[in-house]
């Protein structure tokens, strides 16, 4: 299968504390050319942490896991990465992630927007929002914590949305069916209080632009496309626009929980892991 990147720019002002910033950065980047080369096919099998905090132990356990079970080929972050947006904080979680030797991607949670954690995101992680092709799979990774900046730029950027769908859509043009699956990532999901519900409605309405974006047959399903989501610290699968969507919330990491998507060409799977 051939493998696509599309993400978005990398190059970033330095923080005010790069230089208390150590270690690998523009992670995101590094892990999707890791992933994009690395010749993967369906089925491809990913973990979904999130809202790690200061749960130390609980994030190391579970990422150990992760790398024990010798099957998985990559991690999603769905945000809050850390408490207060410091250095440090970033550091550690990117330092435990590194431990599991594979790549790993992240997105922006509202904690992480804390102070100058902006910068330290971008400085680290990379761009606020990016996407990327691998084994057929489109991963759209998205800010969508609103309420952290008070509307003083697009959150979620719908631009970015639309641009990155028809980016998809001439791919396809040229390589027919080579994206088949969408998967889209967020911290801050539709009708929290950190999404920007404004704009909840064309949110959905742009993302059936991807590949997937349509239901089965009995008009009842996605089977080829879901969402992933963190913020309220509980489990959660939903429907939420009652249209077959289904968007996964993970638990916050403290509640020992994560987890495994396997997505093959008939559709997915999600297991939900205790440990």
């Amino acid at each position: 299968m051939l493998a696509f990147a599309l993400s978005g720019c990398d190059n970033f002002e330095p923080s005010p504390y790069a230089a208390s910033i150590k270690g690998k950065r523009n992670t995101n980047a590094v892990s999707i050319e890791a992933l994009t080369s690395a010749g993967l096919t369906l089925p491809l099998r990913f973990a979904f942490i999130t809202d790690t905090h200061d749960a130390t132990r609980e994030t190391e356990q579970a990422i150990d896991i992760i790398r024990r079970r010798g099957d998985v080929d990559f991690i999603i972050h769905g945000g809050d990465l850390t408490d207060f947006g410091l250095p440090k904080e970033y550091m550690w979680c990117r330092d435990a992630m590194e431990k599991s030797g594979l790549p790993y991607v992240a997105v922006i949670g509202n904690h992480d927007c804390l102070g100058n954690g902006e910068d330290n995101y971008e400085w680290i992680f990379g761009a606020k929002n990016y996407s990327f092709t691998v084994a057929g799979i489109h991963f759209v990774c998205l800010n969508t914590t609103a309420l952290e900046y008070d509307y003083s730029e697009p959150v979620p950027d719908l631009n970015f949305i639309v641009e990155d769908a028809a980016a998809v859509s001439e791919i396809n043009e040229q390589f027919p069916d080579s994206i088949s699956h969408t998967v889209v990532v967020m911290h801050s999901r539709p009708f929290d209080e950190q999404f920007n519900n404004n704009v909840a409605t064309p949110f959905i309405y742009y993302l059936h632009g991807f590949p997937g974006m349509n239901a089965d047959s009995e008009g009842c399903t996605y089977t080829h496309a879901f969402c992933l989501c963190g913020h309220n610290h509980h489990f959660l699968a939903s429907d939420l626009y009652d249209c077959g969507l289904m968007f996964y919330q993970g638990d916050n990491i403290a509640k020992r929980t994560f987890m495994i998507f396997t997505v093959d060409a008939d559709g997915y799977e999600m297991e939900k892991v205790e440990f």
